[in-house]
């Protein structure tokens, strides 16, 4: 039986590498598709850090890496409350301790500056990538949370017969996921992965941040749902 601290340590090992190498593509490796990568190129850095601990850390915990996914899980009935709590305890210092490693990185870069949502923070509004509103913001953000945990749903499911490919499946969901949306966002659908960065960019990263926890929590429910109700629904006796 795999211990809760064990759980615990994954958890918050995975979302600080996620946190960590995500952000830090977009903070680092450089937004600019001439001199860095490109949000093709930071768009599989998410995705590929997903993928990645799927492997490492999936047998440990399921690597949820993201509180949106674990109270999914809860309303979906594929996890207990005490213990999704302790999930996403886990995530959120996970990604404090990397959005925390980004930071000393960046700031010991000769000229570095901490702008308006900076360490790849989430946001929206003039000023921020292409400018996109608050209703566009959360439309998005609840959205391809919903898209997301259907995903997750369903790859994870003891129903389906490649689920050795499932954290392949997630990770490159969330590539495509972040090929429409980091122009509108920057792309959370994921807390934690918001709540890292804001903390240490502050300012309007920090006073956006709660649509950031909620529209991701709201699609990752309605996903729950959804799937329970409409596709994989209970056999009847």
């Amino acid at each position: 039986m795999i211990s809760n601290t064990s759980k615990f340590v994954a958890e918050m090992f995975g979302t600080m590498v996620l946190v960590l190498m995500g952000c830090g593509s977009a903070v680092i490796a450089g937004a600019d598709g001439t001199t860095g990568v490109g949000l093709l190129g930071i768009s599989f850095a998410f995705g590929l850090s997903v993928v990645a601990m799927a492997y490492a850390i999936g047998h440990i915990s399921g690597c949820h890496i993201n509180p949106a996914i674990s109270v999914a899980m809860v309303a979906a009935g594929r996890m207990k409350m005490n213990e999704a709590a302790i999930y996403i305890v886990a995530q959120i210092v996970g990604a404090i301790l990397g959005a925390g490693i980004l930071y000393l990185i960046f700031t010991n870069h000769p000229g570095a500056e901490m702008k308006e949502w900076a360490l790849g923070s989430n946001g929206w509004g003039e000023g921020y990538l292409d400018a996109y509103n608050m209703t566009a913001a959360f439309v998005a953000e609840f959205i391809f949370t919903f898209i997301f945990l259907m995903v997750i749903l369903g790859s994870t499911s003891t129903k389906n017969i490649n689920g050795g490919f499932a954290g392949l499946a997630i990770g490159l969901a969330l590539v495509l996921i972040h090929i429409v949306g980091i122009k509108i966002t920057g792309v959370s659908v994921n807390p934690a992965r918001s709540i890292g960065p804001a903390i240490f960019a502050q300012g309007a990263a920090l006073s956006q941040l709660w649509l950031f926890v909620a529209a991701p929590v709201l699609g990752g429910i309605a996903a729950a749902f959804t799937y329970n109700l409409l596709i994989e629904r209970p056999e009847r006796a």
